[in-house]
C-alpha cells in the first residue's frame, strides 16, 4: 500500500499519520515529565528497599557501608528522587545509568549472556538494562517542561 494511495474515505495514509503525529507531539512535554516522574520514583523505591526494607523487604537487607549493595541503594534512592522531582535530572540520570550498566555487567552478565528470564536460562538482568537505557535517554532529553530544572531555568 502506497502512503499516498487514497483510503476508503478519500484520505491518504500519509495525511492521517501526519495529523496523528501533530496531535501526539503536543502531548510530548507532559508525557516526558510523567515518564521521568514514574521512572525516578520506581528507582528510588529499589534504593529504599535495599536501605530500609521499604516499601517491601529486600531478600537480603544491606548492612550500612557494605560494598556494593549499600552504596547501590544510596545511589538508587538519591538519584531516583532527583530524577523523579526533576532536579539535576541530567546529572542524576547519568549516574543512575552508569550504575545500572555496572550492575548488569557485575551482577547479571557473568552468569549467562541472555538477560531475559531468571537463572539458569537467563541472568535476570532485564530491569538493569531497562533502567540503564531509560536513564540514558533522560541524560539527553532532560527533565521536561514540568520539572524543577525547567522552573529554575525560567527564573534565571
Amino acid at each position: 500500500m502506497c502512503l499516498h494511495h487514497p483510503l476508503a474515505d478519500g484520505r491518504t495514509v500519509a495525511r492521517v499519520t501526519t495529523k496523528l503525529n501533530q496531535r501526539l507531539d503536543r502531548c510530548a512535554p507532559v508525557v516526558l515529565s510523567l515518564f521521568r516522574l514514574v521512572y525516578g520514583f520506581l528507582f528510588a523505591g529499589y534504593g529504599s528497599m535495599l536501605l530500609f526494607g521499604w516499601p517491601v523487604r529486600a531478600i537480603s537487607p544491606e548492612e550500612v557501608g557494605r560494598w556494593p549493595g549499600w552504596y547501590a541503594g544510596v545511589i538508587e534512592l538519591v538519584a531516583g528522587l532527583l530524577v523523579g522531582t526533576g532536579l539535576f535530572t541530567r546529572a542524576a540520570a547519568f549516574i543512575a545509568s552508569g550504575e545500572m550498566a555496572i550492575a548488569y555487567f557485575w551482577m547479571h552478565q557473568p552468569h549467562t549472556l541472555w538477560p531475559i528470564g531468571d537463572r539458569p536460562a537467563g541472568n535476570g538482568g532485564t530491569p538493569a538494562i531497562l533502567f540503564c537505557f531509560g536513564f540514558f535517554l533522560l541524560v539527553f532529553l532532560g527533565g521536561g517542561r514540568y520539572s524543577i530544572d525547567a522552573r529554575r531555568r525560567r527564573q534565571i
